[in-house]
């Protein structure tokens, strides 16, 4: 019984932004502990390569689509309506950003980043809603970042996106509990991610980041992925509308 409350066995899971980075770490934990994975990110060739190299080894599924197109979004809510009938687990994992001091972003570029990291999550939610609310015990996972907790010279407009991701988990956490749907978020500090290394190889700014972190070190992708599938397991059936910071100690540190 204990056993069953650590597993994923047999969940139906939607992971966007899954071929590299963070989300690749979140679908191979979701593999390893038993969970059907349907994997979503833009580029064809990395869907196909991706459940390729996984085929025959784990139930996995994908196509290429762009969370931040209406249509793209219904395409994939239908398609897992007719493939599954539920949803008990969505991670909203997508993401980028432009870093810019607040007067230099262009229009464009600040509907970009709001569609892309908070807009495209929102709205995938609401189409997978339905689903979701068929399992009667689905978990919904927000990728944040601290940066939605404290400035951190990433820019403010990645940073108004993560801080509102926060307040959106709460605010659906509230509206969907009575529907058997808990919402959470993990909000990593600085992962050793493609991403962040283009960031942290300048070695200045990477002892500062480490001084700045209790730890004294970068996380891992996989620490993240632990602290999302936790918060999809039986185990956190009564955990809802948190924020868990997976930062070395970052958000907490003072003099």
């Amino acid at each position: 019984m204990i056993q069953k409350t650590w597993e994923l066995t047999g969940k139906k899971a939607l992971i966007t932004g899954a071929t590299r980075g963070i989300g690749r770490a979140i679908l191979d934990i979701f593999l390893e502990l038993g969970s059907d994975v349907f994997l979503i990110a833009r580029n064809p060739q990395d869907i196909r390569h991706l459940t390729d190299e996984l085929a025959g080894k784990y139930s996995v599924e994908g196509m290429a689509a762009d969370v931040t197109v209406p249509g793209e979004r219904k395409a994939l809510v239908s398609m897992l309506e007719e493939k599954w009938g539920r949803l008990d687990i969505l991670v909203n994992n997508v993401g980028m950003n432009i870093r810019k001091k607040a007067m230099e972003y262009s229009e464009e570029e600040i509907r970009q980043i709001m569609d892309t990291n908070l807009y495209s999550a929102f709205s995938l939610a609401r189409e997978a809603h339905p689903l979701m609310k068929r399992s009667g015990r689905a978990s919904l996972v927000n990728i944040s970042s601290v940066a939605g907790l404290a400035h951190i010279r990433t820019g403010v407009v990645y940073g108004m996106t993560k801080a509102a991701m926060v307040q959106m988990t709460r605010n659906l956490a509230v509206e969907w509990a009575t529907h058997g749907i808990r919402v959470n978020a993990v909000a990593p500090w600085y992962i050793d991610t493609p991403l962040a290394r283009q960031v942290l190889k300048n070695m200045d700014y990477l002892q500062e980041v480490l001084k700045r972190t209790p730890m004294k070190r970068i996380g891992k992708p996989e620490e993240v992925a632990a602290a999302v599938a936790f918060l999809c397991m039986p185990a956190a059936s009564y955990i809802t509308g948190q924020t868990l910071a997976v930062d070395g100690g970052f958000s907490i540190y003072g003099f």
